[in-house]
């Protein structure tokens, strides 16, 4: 993009209007707590990533397969959201938002590691054991004195 281009997009937001006061800025406003939209898909998608993906998580208790990694995140995330906000509530002050930012964040990752726990158990609760299996049968197939 030319130099050229540029200034029509940038005049407007470079131009002070006349008689303007130079001390009369905008009021800029700051606040971390409740995340926007934007953030918390961000949250969403990094859950899918790991659930779906090739994390320490899926190694150790079993990866979540795609279908289900989307609506178990979208869980996760709302559910960590609402015990945050029920929590925190409405932040008055930026330390408050940090606060419960850093509450939201925990209940992210204490519900992600319950999720996977409990599936990864009902996993092997479903699955037959065949270690078991063949010494039931090893004692059956032993003559009997």
């Amino acid at each position: 993009m030319a130099t050229d281009e540029l200034a029509p997009v940038l005049a407007p937001a470079a131009a002070a209007p006349a008689g303007a006061d130079a001390d009369q800025s905008p009021a800029f406003s700051f606040s971390i707590w409740p995340p926007t939209q934007r953030t918390r898909d961000a949250v969403v998608r990094r859950l899918v990533e790991t659930l779906a993906g090739d994390a320490i998580l899926c190694k150790r208790y079993g990866a979540v397969p795609a279908a289900d990694a989307e609506p178990a995140a979208r869980t996760i995330e709302a559910d960590a959201f609402d015990a945050a906000a029920a929590a925190g509530g409405a932040a008055a002050s930026v330390e408050e938002g940090i606060e419960a930012l850093q509450f939201y964040s925990k209940e992210v990752s204490r519900r992600l590691l319950g999720f996977v726990k409990s599936r990864s158990a009902a996993a092997a609760k479903d699955e037959p054991h065949a270690p078991k299996e063949e010494e039931e049968q090893g004692e059956a197939a032993e003559p009997t004195a």
